[in-house]
């Protein structure tokens, strides 16, 4: 066959070729956005259609025998004629005329989105006006699926609960995504801050799920999920990840410092003397590969609300394994060279925050010190009549105690202050959120302190104790020295996939005008980060930059 010849031949098979997975690719596609579709139309049926909020059917079973049929679909009236016929078997929907009542408490709706039941490209009116009929004529009894904790976040219940789920076939894969996608949808207080859009990451995870070809692909999958909720108290942990990350620590945990991966601390200072690893010390290469370049690999697996928070948890990417040692290479001063470190199980490391349990002190310029990780709520009275009339006060919080230090707080304002505001789930309008009642602190008489006060925060200050740090901020002469905190505030609330669980923040947490504390932290006045330099000499730059603010 001449050349000519051979040409027109690859391009016409080429063209097949291409013509071919152009004609498979749509047909994927349709099927993804069909089955995005039957995940947000079931999540919603869950939670508004009186006879399944009820807990009358078997939802997940319900689940699995549409999706092949959802799947099938060829264009919007197929789809729509089997969300009809499916609703018409659920039973009657009555009237509910206390559904029309305006609420008397003020709603936030930054969450809310029903908009996608008008969507004239993928369901007919009929079916448009079937589900916004539903809305309009929600469950509002006890739901079967989920309700609220004494404090107002939700608990999810009564879900089937799967065992050796590992690896479940391709519709309980999806079964296990749109249960959770739906309960984030529903019920997260921040889903409105997530850097990716919670549609979009339906989309994205549907054809991944779908599709994974393992146990291991299938849990990472799950990890990947949660930590787009960009949740620092939403984290994921099972077995297969665990193996494949790798169960061995080095005996030093890193911080991003200076765009530049550093030794932070130790776990346990003997191991890390005996390895020669010192604080300070800037991590070049892991295994021969870059460690910036394992952190944007393995940044999808990292969670956290910020990247502060984020810059913290990379240790456990970074230097993990299942061998018994790694190869490391290290900037120290001038000097750059390749040493080996060996690893060890978890139980070899004592806790980080263990290695002084001082309580308080009075340094020689009058200035008092409390670290609240050491403090016990029965000590609060006890100490601060001991350093009532110091000129200053330094309150710890970079670390997360056993109390919120209310009779701390109590002693540093004159008169009530607000100090937070709270939202939380509405469950009789799946979507919405309430605002609570504007928390309030109350001073207790005659134990008034009189001195400067300085809070610290760093990225260790999380959930709780940003909570606890928003109220003693409401002292009268209190100011707060650190970096941007952990940014996961109000209480958490378990929620599942298949087998597997999870967390996300349950109630949203805001300051009295409305600033939110997500993601961005509690309010930091003077900003003061470790630098690496400071590190390597041994020094607590934070608690020096609040001693000279207090000695001015």
């Amino acid at each position: 066959m001449g050349r000519l010849k051979w040409v027109l031949v690859f391009c016409i098979c080429g063209f097949v070729t291409f013509g071919q997975n152009h004609s498979v690719t749509k047909v994927d596609d349709k099927k993804s956005e069909n089955l995005a579709s039957l995940a947000k139309v079931w999540g919603f049926l869950k939670y508004y259609h009186p006879n399944v909020a009820k807990g009358n059917f078997n939802w997940d079973e319900q689940l699995i025998q549409m999706i092949p049929k959802v799947e099938q679909a060829q264009n919007k009236d197929d789809l729509s004629r089997i969300y009809l016929e499916w609703i018409a078997a659920l039973g009657v929907v009555k009237e509910c005329k206390s559904c029309k009542e305006t609420s008397k408490e003020k709603s936030f709706d930054k969450n809310f989105d029903l908009s996608w039941i008008n969507n004239s490209i993928i369901f007919t009116n009929e079916l448009s006006h079937k589900l916004k009929y539903i809305e309009e004529n929600r469950f509002r009894g006890e739901n079967y699926y989920v309700t609220k904790s004494s404090v107002g976040n939700i608990k999810v219940r009564n879900e089937i609960n799967y065992t050796d789920f590992d690896y479940p076939d391709q519709n309980h894969r999806l079964l296990s995504l749109f249960r959770y996608w739906n309960t984030v949808e529903y019920f997260f207080p921040y889903k409105y801050l997530t850097d990716q859009n919670w549609d979009s990451v339906l989309i994205e995870m549907i054809p991944k799920f779908k599709n994974a070809n393992d146990a291991l692909e299938y849990q990472l999958l799950m990890q990947e999920t949660v930590v787009k909720l960009d949740d620092t108290h939403a984290s994921f942990y099972s077995d297969k990840n665990f193996d494949f990350f790798g169960r061995k620590y080095i005996p030093a945990f890193i911080n991003v410092i200076e765009d530049k991966v550093v030794i932070a601390g130790f776990y346990n200072d003997s191991l890390a003397k005996l390895n020669d690893i010192k604080k300070g010390d800037i991590i070049e290469e892991v295994d021969g590969k870059s460690a910036l370049e394992i952190m944007s690999e393995r940044k999808k697996y990292v969670n956290g609300s910020n990247n502060n928070t984020k810059a913290k948890n990379y240790d456990y990417f970074i230097f993990n394994g299942s061998t018994d040692s790694v190869k490391v290479k290290i900037r120290r001063d001038n000097l750059i060279f390749v040493k080996t470190i060996k690893r060890y199980s978890g139980i070899d490391f004592q806790p980080k925050g263990l290695y002084n349990k001082e309580k308080f002190n009075v340094d020689q310029n009058n200035i008092a010190y409390i670290n609240l990780d050491n403090l016990e709520m029965k000590d609060q009275n006890i100490v601060m009549q001991k350093i009532n009339k110091t000129k200053g006060l330094i309150i710890d919080f970079r670390n997360y105690p056993d109390f919120m230090p209310y009779l701390i707080a109590r002693r540093l304002i004159k008169e009530d202050k607000e100090y937070a505001r709270l939202i939380e789930p509405d469950l009789t309008f799946p979507g919405k959120f309430n605002w609570k009642k504007t928390k309030v602190l109350d001073p207790i008489k005659n134990e008034y302190y009189a001195g400067k006060v300085v809070v610290l925060v760093n990225e260790e200050t999380q959930s709780m104790a940003e909570y606890c740090t928003m109220f003693l901020q409401t002292g009268d002469n209190v100011v707060t020295i650190g970096s941007q905190t952990a940014g996961a505030d109000g209480d958490i609330s378990r929620i599942e996939f298949l087998t597997f669980k999870s967390a996300i923040s349950g109630l949203g947490v805001f300051y009295p005008d409305g600033t939110p504390t997500q993601r961005v932290g509690v309010k930091v006045d003077i900003l003061v980060r470790p630098t690496i330099k400071g590190i390597q000499e041994g020094r607590d730059e934070l608690l020096e930059k609040a001693k000279e603010y207090l000695a001015k």
